[in-house]
């Protein structure tokens, strides 16, 4: 199964359009928040299944942390924000522990992240609009095939 993850997308729709021409061939669509409208927006134009939760910069009255099982894995989706992941992973790695998941995908910081701590995956694809700590506007797939193997899709700047 191939899911794309994206998030901290903040309606920079230019990079957005640039990102669904990759999307668009997932089967499941992952947003880690900021802006959640976003998430709708790149349902709509793919119709591909998306899961999008609240972020930091989110004003609806949807979920901000939802925790589901696919191809064998059980992921924790969450923004990152409420466990200080800019200074920190320890606090989002106590809660992975708690929920017992294989994989953590979170967002907040802009900064990717493909790490992997006793047996827990951390995941953050960065951000599209305002990469930061010399990123890249970047966003993951991620093939679920008996593994997990994860691919960085670098957006160009024009």
């Amino acid at each position: 199964m191939k899911i794309g993850v994206i998030g901290d997308t903040h309606r920079n729709y230019k990079y957005i359009d640039k990102a669904i021409e990759c999307l668009k061939e997932c089967e499941l669509i992952l947003h880690t928040g900021d802006n959640f409208q976003d998430s709708k927006y790149i349902n709509e134009i793919t119709g591909v299944d998306t899961i999008g939760i609240r972020g930091n910069c989110d004003f609806e009255d949807v979920e901000d942390e939802i925790v589901f099982d696919v191809g064998g894995y059980r992921i924790f989706l969450c923004h990152g924000h409420k466990y200080d992941i800019k200074y920190s992973l320890r606090s989002i790695k106590r809660r992975a522990l708690e929920l017992n998941v294989d994989i953590v995908i979170f967002g907040h910081s802009h900064i990717p992240v493909n790490y992997k701590e006793d047996n827990i995956l951390f995941l953050n694809p960065g951000s599209i609009s305002l990469p930061r700590g010399n990123s890249s506007r970047q966003f993951i797939t991620m093939n679920i095939d008996g593994g997990v193997h994860i691919q960085d899709i670098i957006l160009s700047e024009s």
